[in-house]
């Protein structure tokens, strides 16, 4: 059976840079995992990435097995083969998709519609992990239940109870299947809201089921930042410090700086992707609308401050007209420049943590993205 391991490496209060070491190699956090839903990240392409130095990027189980199909994904090499990338590779269960589509529910898995043919669907804590076995990702998460930011108290403690009781299926799914097991690691998820006693009891019952790494799940989507945090909180004080902690969906500069400060250690996001198709940059001061009139005669590059910037030949101007042109030279660049900013953060995040001035970028970051 494999594992991921975690070696701290510096620490700065509870904030801390560590190597996680999983069968493929080593990744270093505190990181951002670019997200490429179906095997690539919109407008970008796997040399793209190593360009910009991602080492794990995020694929989606949901998607790829309903297209092409996990198997199709396995025959021509795996997630890594498939998509012609050699770093490491994360997949969601699907759990979050699956849960946007009102699916039914009961204790042995969740039967839902597939958005691409309207077939009927069916996935189980087992199947989850037969699904990511074959796509062949290096770190897994086991099926969970995904309840909406406003679901009412009832709601949330049947999500625990049976977030629960899948782990413990998906586990014992998972250190049976002689692929999964061999190769993989698997994390599981923590749920309950914002509501802190269910989140310390979620990440306790988690941990008794004994996982590779833990991931936060169910936060970041549309709550208020100060119960986001207590709910963080809560679970960070059950889960081990010797195993990867991971947020889910989180990827705001300051929701990350105050994420890392607790002790997080992997995040991903496709915040810096969406705004970037759309024309909205990432900068050192602040997030800002391409489009805006002021940008059309503008020889700026989009940030003075990041002189690496994979766009920084270019002009606000020149990018202005592709993106009101609908040139899709736009979208690809600036994704590119927003990627590389997120990147670059979590770059001094480290440098920050490892000099034991991470309470200063946070007020920093916090005067400029609050």
């Amino acid at each position: 059976m494999t594992t991921a391991t975690f070696a701290l490496d510096a620490s700065d209060g509870a904030a801390r840079v560590g190597t996680v070491t999983t069968p493929r190699g080593t990744f270093v956090t505190p990181c951002f995992m670019p997200v490429g839903t179906r095997g690539a990240v919109r407008h970008l392409d796997s040399s793209d990435l190593e360009a910009l130095g991602a080492e794990v990027v995020l694929a989606n189980t949901y998607h790829l097995m309903l297209r092409p199909g996990a198997a199709t994904v396995a025959q021509l090499g795996g997630i890594h083969g498939f998509a012609g990338w050699s770093g490491q590779v994360l997949t969601d269960s699907g759990g979050y998709q699956i849960y946007s589509l009102d699916p039914q529910v009961d204790d042995d898995g969740a039967s839902f519609t597939s958005v691409y043919d309207g077939s009927a669907c069916r996935l189980t804590p087992a199947g989850a992990v037969a699904q990511q076995a074959l796509i062949g990702a290096d770190i897994t998460m086991v099926l969970d239940v995904c309840p909406s930011a406003v679901a009412e108290p009832p709601v949330l403690r049947e999500a625990v109870r049976r977030t629960a009781l899948w782990a413990r299926q998906g586990r014992e799914a998972f250190l049976a299947h002689p692929d999964a097991a061999a190769r993989q690691c698997q994390f599981g998820i923590v749920q309950g809201g914002v509501d802190t006693a269910l989140r310390r009891e979620s990440a306790e019952r988690t941990v008794e089921v004994g996982f590779d790494g833990y991931a936060v799940g169910g936060l970041s989507v549309g709550e208020e930042r100060p119960p986001m945090l207590a709910a963080l909180d809560a679970c960070i004080e059950a889960l081990p410090g010797d195993r990867p902690r991971y947020f889910m969906g989180l990827g705001d500069p300051v929701g990350i700086v105050e994420a890392v400060a607790r002790g997080v250690d992997m995040f991903d996001c496709v915040l810096p992707t969406r705004l970037g198709r759309h024309g909205t940059v990432l900068s050192d001061a602040g997030r800002y609308n391409l489009a805006a009139a002021r940008h059309a005669d503008s020889d700026e590059p989009l940030d003075p401050a990041f002189v690496d910037s994979p766009a920084g030949r270019w002009s606000r101007g020149y990018l202005r007209h592709l993106l009101a042109t609908h040139e899709p030279t736009a979208a690809r660049l600036v994704t590119l420049h927003n990627l590389a900013w997120v990147l670059r953060l979590m770059d001094r995040v480290r440098a920050a943590v490892r000099a034991g001035t991470l309470d200063e970028l946070r007020a920093a970051i916090g005067r400029v993205w609050q």
